[in-house]
């Protein structure tokens, strides 16, 4: 199921802030840089920043979205955002656990 995780995504209220602390922190440039949000790739994996988030979110790479999502439905997650595309053919999902955790889910483009 799970690949590897690939995105993890940061809730930033003041996102000018959290601007400067993550380019100082993981020492590059944003190649993302919007309102609503700002990515940085380090490697294999990409950090988010997103003004309007609630919870900090690591997405893992799947091989295919909708079994994952499934078979994480018929394990007790439940549903916090269904398969969307944004952009590109790039699909993510959301579910969270019993503990009201949420696990974000993606796959790339074929």
């Amino acid at each position: 199921m799970a690949q590897s995780i690939k995105l993890i995504v940061y809730p930033a209220k003041d996102l000018e802030g959290a601007k400067v602390l993550f380019g100082k922190f993981l020492g590059v440039e944003p190649y993302a840089d919007a309102a609503y949000y700002v990515g940085y790739r380090l490697n294999d994996l990409e950090v988010g920043l997103d003004p309007n988030g609630q919870d900090v979110i690591a997405y893992t790479e799947v091989a295919d979205i909708k079994v994952t999502l499934k078979t994480l439905l018929e394990a007790g997650a439940t549903m916090h955002q269904d398969i969307k595309d944004v952009g590109r053919g790039l699909l993510i999902a959301q579910v969270k656990d019993a503990n009201r955790n949420v696990l974000g889910l993606r796959q790339s483009p074929k």
